[in-house]
This record gives C-alpha cells, sequence and structure tokens, in this order.
C-alpha cells in the first residue's frame, strides 16, 4: 500500500457521473501516468445512481493516494469540482475529467509548461494547432460557435474554455473558486473568466483528444440551451454587477 501524499505536489480532482464502467480505468491511468511524482487523487461522486461510488471505494481502500468523496444529489460538474478542491492539499490542482477522453497523461506535461513559463493556470486547448483531436463534426460545430461568442463577449486571451483537462498553482483556485455561481455546464468559463480578472495568466496547451461518447454526448439541446443561460448571467455578473470584483 502507497503512503499518503505529501502536500505540497499535486492534486488531481476528477468528477464523476454515472461512470461506473470507466472510473476504475480513469484511476489506474491517473496513477501510471503520474508514476513516481508526488500527487494525490480526489474522486467526486456527484450523485451518481449506478456503481460508480462503489467502484471508487474499491480502488480508494487498496491506495491511499485516492480519496473517494461523494454526495447523494447530482449538482453538476462545477459543484463536484469545487467541492472536491476543499479536500486537496497540493501547491498544483489539476481538474480531470473521468471519461478518458483525454488520457491523464496531459497532466505531467502541463505541470512541465507550468514550472517552465510561470503561467499561473494551464488549459487543455482542443483548437491549438498541434491538437490531435477524433472529435465529431457535430461537437466542432457545437464548439467553434460557443468559441465565437465567449470570444466576443468576454475577451479572454484564449480560444477554447471547455477541454476536461486543466492546471491551476492553488492561490488562483483559491481566489477564483470563492466568487463563482455556476454548477453546470459553464463552470469552466466562469472560472477563466474569474480567474483571468483577477490578474492570473492562463496558457493554452495542445491536446490528443479520443471521443467516446455519442453524437453530442451528454450536451444535449436542454444542456446547451442552459449552458447558454448559464453563459449570459456570467456575462451580467461581469460587466453590470461587478461581481467578480468583490472581495
Amino acid at each position: 500500500m502507497s503512503s499518503p501524499p505529501a502536500c505540497g505536489y499535486l492534486s488531481v480532482v476528477i468528477p464523476a457521473y454515472n461512470e461506473e464502467y470507466a472510473i476504475l480505468t480513469t484511476i489506474q491511468e491517473t496513477i501510471a501516468a503520474l508514476n513516481d511524482a508526488s500527487f494525490e487523487i480526489i474522486v467526486v461522486d456527484d450523485g451518481s445512481a449506478d456503481g460508480t461510488h462503489a467502484k471508487i471505494q474499491q480502488i480508494a481502500a487498496a491506495d491511499t493516494r485516492v480519496r473517494a468523496v461523494h454526495y447523494d444529489l447530482n449538482q453538476g460538474k462545477g459543484h463536484a469540482l469545487r467541492y472536491g478542491f476543499q479536500f486537496t492539499c497540493g501547491d498544483r490542482v489539476a481538474f480531470l475529467d473521468a471519461d478518458l477522453d483525454l488520457h491523464p497523461r496531459h497532466l505531467l506535461r502541463f505541470d512541465a509548461l507550468m514550472t517552465q513559463t510561470g503561467a499561473d493556470i494551464v488549459i487543455g486547448c482542443k483548437r491549438h494547432p498541434q491538437s490531435v483531436l477524433d472529435y465529431p463534426w457535430h461537437r466542432r460545430v457545437v464548439s467553434a460557435v460557443y468559441f465565437f461568442l465567449v470570444k466576443l463577449m468576454f475577451g479572454l486571451p484564449i480560444r477554447d474554455t471547455q477541454t476536461g483537462v486543466k492546471l491551476f498553482r492553488r492561490q488562483a483556485l483559491a481566489d477564483a473558486l470563492p466568487r463563482l455561481i455556476v454548477k453546470r455546464f459553464a463552470h469552466d468559463l466562469e472560472l477563466l473568466v474569474a480567474a483571468h480578472h483577477l490578474g492570473y495568466s492562463i496558457l493554452e496547451a495542445p491536446v490528443a483528444l479520443e471521443y467516446t461518447r455519442g453524437k453530442l454526448g451528454r450536451i444535449g439541446l436542454k444542456a446547451i440551451i442552459t449552458m447558454w443561460w448559464d453563459t449570459m448571467a456570467v456575462f451580467y455578473r461581469m460587466y453590470l454587477l461587478r461581481y467578480y470584483d468583490r472581495n
């Protein structure tokens, strides 16, 4: 059995909702990718209705670097990430999706980029010229339209807010997360808007993405409408309420 991680290096937060058949592989691949690094993995079961939590507990019982966190009611990815953050201890904190579309081998590369460049945040970017995508055209269209609108509305110096692998210096998250309201689909956008507004630097990095779900995955029409509504709410809080200026 491995010893607990030393606080001071890397914490990985993985939100999981009904990922019974993928979560064990995801955790195992994350452990293998991080190899001999000092790390911890916080897996947050976001109110799954299947056996996701039992699977997480199974691997957590065998490896003390893995922690199983659970609550009963599904509240969305954004809530899961914020909830998981409070259990972390690393100076650098990564967010990683649970479905393995983006392999955890990205994490150490992002960590090296953060060290080399001094960036506060390193995010995966599907629109980076070096990214390799196995990605359905339906998702590409949705992504392109959303990027155009976000660029128009917020002027962020990045080309992608939604890719599910991100690395943060702890202080950047500690400052930005308490300001967030969105719990579901526009959480990534609100987090990056708040962090950029607070003066934290963001670096985009290429990713290799292998899409494993259906045409739109879990992003159906209802989700798209909800995401757009939440995006408009972020815009309203940013420019009309000046909400992110508050301490």
